[in-house]
């Protein structure tokens, strides 16, 4: 064992243990890209959020419980942004199309913010009026964005 300990490295050994700890390293940080990759980003959670607030005014319009609509409504007018950095991805990747984007955005509010007046009114029909708004400008930021967004920041799936 001391005889190999004591031995002069060879220029060509020393390469190829120079090219091999290279390697490993390149291969580390590709492993660390795409587990950064495939973590959920906040933006899906905010998503998750919205979608659960959305169903429950669903079913607080059908029972007509228009406290619970006026409860939600400005939760989803104005709900949560994802961290700055993030944020900064996502219109870095939306480029031309940031500006459509927050004008949906800035649709679900306005008609957010119209359901939860009309629900504090118990006016049942202007409170479905602008749930359906809301609902379309979701459905029009969701066939615009989203499967070219999961393909871009998580992959495949």
């Amino acid at each position: 064992m001391e005889k190999f300990v004591n031995q002069p490295l060879k220029p060509r050994s020393f390469f190829t243990v120079s090219l091999s700890v290279l390697l490993a390293t390149f291969a580390t940080a590709l492993g660390a890209q795409s587990a950064e990759a495939a973590k959920p980003m906040a933006l899906r959670t905010i998503m998750e959020r919205l979608g659960r607030d959305m169903q429950v005014v669903t079913g607080a319009i059908s029972k007509e419980d228009w406290p619970l609509v006026a409860e939600l409504a400005p939760r989803i007018a104005k709900h949560a942004e994802p961290p700055m950095s993030e944020k900064m991805r996502i219109l870095a990747w939306l480029g031309a199309g940031a500006g459509k984007f927050r004008g949906l955005d800035g649709q679900v509010h306005d008609a957010a913010t119209a359901m939860g007046e009309a629900a504090k009114r118990s006016d049942g029909q202007a409170v479905i009026a602008a749930f359906s708004k809301t609902q379309q400008s979701c459905l029009a930021c969701h066939q615009s964005y989203r499967r070219s967004f999961v393909e871009k920041f998580y992959g495949s799936r």
